[in-house]
């Protein structure tokens, strides 16, 4: 179940995620400013900038499969200066969470998961999905969309929850 909840969801929101930043590129070119004044830019003094928030998304996904699989996530220098760079990063995401299976999260829910500054304490798998992962992913997700939006890029709902498996 850990696997159903999260990492084809992480996927599909990543592709949004990409979504927004080709949208706040063509912004960018249309106003004739750098795509870095925006990767630059935060909500708030004393809260991390765009490229930031990209990086903590795509950290949280990969680290979440990683922990409940014990599977090597990709490491990445947090060195991302560029739209390309960040797109890129995404990509990697992707791709390593694609490599995933439901049965690789066999046993999960129960898995004790812990990080540095927890300091000894743990939480079990599925706890740490859904009092952590999921919330901490859209947290990053949803300012990075706020950081273009309060920018002026156009991006909407619609750009947040992306494709839908619509029924006829």
């Amino acid at each position: 179940m850990l696997y159903e909840i999260t990492v084809p969801h992480f996927v599909k929101t990543l592709r949004n995620l990409s979504v927004f930043l080709d949208k706040g590129a063509k912004y960018a070119e249309t106003k004739k400013f750098e795509p870095e004044v925006l990767l630059n830019s935060r909500l708030a003094p004393d809260q991390f900038n765009l490229i930031r928030q990209v990086q903590i998304a795509c950290d949280t996904a990969k680290l979440c499969a990683s922990r409940l699989t014990g599977k090597e996530a990709p490491t990445h220098d947090d060195s991302e200066k560029t739209l390309g760079e960040l797109k890129s990063r995404i990509d990697q995401t992707i791709s390593y969470l694609n490599a995933f299976s439901a049965n690789d999260f066999v046993g999960a829910e129960e898995k004790h998961v812990s990080q540095p500054r927890w300091e000894g304490k743990y939480l079990l798998g599925q706890e740490f999905v859904h009092h952590h992962v999921i919330p901490n992913f859209y947290f990053h997700v949803t300012t990075t969309y706020a950081i273009l939006r309060h920018n002026g890029v156009d991006v909407g709902k619609k750009d947040y929850l992306g494709e839908m498996p619509y029924k006829k």
